[in-house]
């Protein structure tokens, strides 16, 4: 019975720093991806102007709701630019 414990505990070690691993491999990666795109590669700008869209209004209550909640999620730290 010893025996087939310690294997199990070695198994477990081993499992949990494969797991391990192969998180820090994804995130190590992802972020050398997002900054690579970031720094080589310029934003793709629409075909369609900003001027010739239209939006509709938005009510007072609405937007002060929106901000509200932004300010409140970021602790005042994010800022509504566009809605």
């Amino acid at each position: 019975m010893n025996g087939n414990f310690e294997i199990a505990l070695q198994l477990l070690g081993i499992g949990m720093l494969t797991v391990f691993l192969i998180l820090f491999l994804v995130v190590f990666l992802g972020n050398i991806i997002i900054r690579f795109v970031n720094r080589f590669i310029p934003p793709v700008e629409t075909k369609t102007s900003r001027t010739n869209v239209v939006q509709p209004a938005i009510s007072t209550g609405k937007m002060a709701a929106i901000v509200a909640a932004v300010q409140a999620v970021t602790e005042g730290k994010g800022k509504v630019v566009n809605v």
